[in-house]
Formats: C-alpha cells, structure tokens, sequence
C-alpha cells in the first residue's frame, strides 16, 4: 500500500467548504493517496453529501471554541491515525482553506518529505506577560515558542501529540487554557521531545498578515483583484512548500484559483498572463452580462411605451 495523507478539515462554524467543488475536483487526481476527514460541531448542520461521508464519527466530537480549538485538532489526529495506518502526512485545514499547486506537484512535495514535519515555528512574538495566549508565562522559558496553526504533521509527531495529552496532561492542559493554543502547542511538544529541530519550519499555508481583516485574522481574499494576486503570486515565489492558502471567501473566482493550480509548470511571465487574462475575461463577461440586461430594460421600455 502507498503511502497517504490524511485532509483534516475543522469547520465547526458554518459546516460548509467554501471551495469544495474546487477541492474534489483537486483530490481526485490523488485519491489514492489521499484520505479525508472532518471535524464538526453539529452533524445536522452538514449539507453537502461528501462532506457527510467523510465526517469523522459524532462519538469523536469534542466541545470547541474559537479560544480553545486543541480538542479538534487531537480529535482528527486520533481518529486519523487509526483510522489508516498508512496515513503518514496530516494536513490541517480550514473552511476557507483552498489548494494553491497542482495535483502532481503536491504529490512530488509529499514523496520526497513523507517523513518529515512541515511547521513554521520560532520564539513567541508577543509579551508573555500582557498577553495569556497559551499560558507561556507559566512554563519554562525553553517552551516560549509559536508556531503556525495550519501546518503539516508526519505519523511520528502525530502520535508525539496524542502522547502529550496524555502522558504530559497537566502541562497540555495548563497551556490550553491560556487559549489560542493552537498557535504553540505544536512547537511546545516538538521541542519537549527533542524534534522540534527535525521539522521543516517553513510555511504550508499562504496568508496576508499585512491586510488583516481583523487583529486576529488574515486577508480574506475576495474579488481577485490584481491586488490580490500578485500577493499570491509573491507568496509563492517565497514559500517553496507554500501547498494551500487562507482565506479564500465562497466568492472568490475559482478561474483565478485555478489558474495557479494547474499551470504552475509554465515560466512566471506566463502564469501571471494567464492569471491576468483570467481575471479580465471574468469581469468583462459580468460587464457583458449587466450590459445586455440594461438593454433588455431599455427595449422593454421603449416597446411597452410604442405599443401602449
């Protein structure tokens, strides 16, 4: 059996993916390899069929907060990990979480560092004497750490997270309630096993942290204006295992998204072409479209006017 990567999708708010047109349609070009799941608030909310069938079980739910998301992402690991043991990469993701290479090209990323964690980590940003997150002033300073939380975690680090919880409870639980957790947690544990130096701290999800849409949260990317994709652009150019990005609004042009998926192996000069190119013919044919209605309007008018 090859070996897989098991999709960890936590949408425990509106129980939607925004793009999962966009996400089949990229999974199965490696549904061999590739194994889904999803955590949930309510099992009722669940429209979508496919997303029904790959919920993880209601028995494995836990109680979850925006603050206090960790329940969620041990819950998935657990039961991913069970679930196929062939599973040796676990990807995290968001609602509004959208791939960003191809197919092919993720697979070749995922070949050649199955083994291997990629995490972007360092030493907390912030003052750990204003700010609770994650409790950090109430543990050694060697733990001082952050780390993205979306990321990409292999078979060993994965079962390293369950253990934690388990073995190291009063810790975990110490820094859990300090809240937004997730943010280092990840790094804390690695470090604590001595691994954290063995990970690949690089970023897996592209985000806009310099158009925030709120303190606590990145650019919400809408339109695809040109703006927008030449962040994406650039991103990728610095970020070689950028895989996926965030946040992707339900109205964002998936012709835009795609064009960087699948055209990822032409020069830069030409991706950026076709981008453009998409994103120009978009918006004329809504320009077309509004034309034309205006003139459905205005021959209405003039026929209601020459006949009554």
């Amino acid at each position: 059996m090859p070996n897989k990567i098991a999709l960890c999708f936590i949408i425990n708010y509106e129980h939607v993916l925004y793009k999962e047109e966009l996400w089949r349609k990229w999974i199965e070009h490696n549904k061999d390899i590739i194994n889904v799941y999803f955590f949930y608030k309510d099992i009722r909310q669940i429209k979508s069929k496919w997303i029904y069938d790959h919920a993880i079980p209601q028995s494995n739910v836990r109680n979850t907060t925006y603050y206090h998301v960790i329940p969620a992402y041990l819950t998935l690991l657990k039961y991913a990990l069970l679930n196929d043991k062939h599973n040796k990469w676990f990807c995290f993701l968001t609602d509004s979480c959208c791939p960003i290479i191809s197919p092919g090209k993720f697979r070749q990323i995922f070949e050649a560092n199955y083994n291997k964690s990629i995490i972007r980590h360092s030493i907390a940003h912030w003052n750990i004497q204003f700010h609770r997150r994650a409790n950090l002033e109430l543990i050694p300073k060697e733990y001082h750490l952050c780390n993205d939380p979306w990321f990409i975690l292999t078979r060993e680090n994965a079962i390293d997270c369950i253990n934690y919880a388990v073995n190291e409870y009063k810790m975990c639980n110490l820094i859990c309630q300090g809240g937004l957790a997730n943010e280092s947690l990840f790094a804390i544990l690695l470090k604590y096993y001595n691994k954290l130096d063995r990970v690949i701290s690089e970023v897996t999800h592209i985000t806009d942290w310099a158009n925030p849409s709120s303190p606590t949260s990145p650019h919400m990317f809408k339109d695809g204006s040109l703006e927008e994709i030449k962040i994406i652009e650039e991103a990728l150019k610095n970020n070689k295992y950028a895989m996926f990005i965030r946040k992707i609004h339900p109205k964002f042009p998936n012709e835009i998204l795609e064009s960087f998926i699948y055209f990822e192996n032409k020069d830069d000069n030409q991706i950026c072409g076709i981008i453009i190119l998409a994103s120009n013919i978009l918006y004329f044919s809504i320009g077309l479209l509004i034309g034309f209605g205006l003139l459905l309007v205005l021959f209405s008018q003039f026929f209601d006017s020459f006949f009554y």
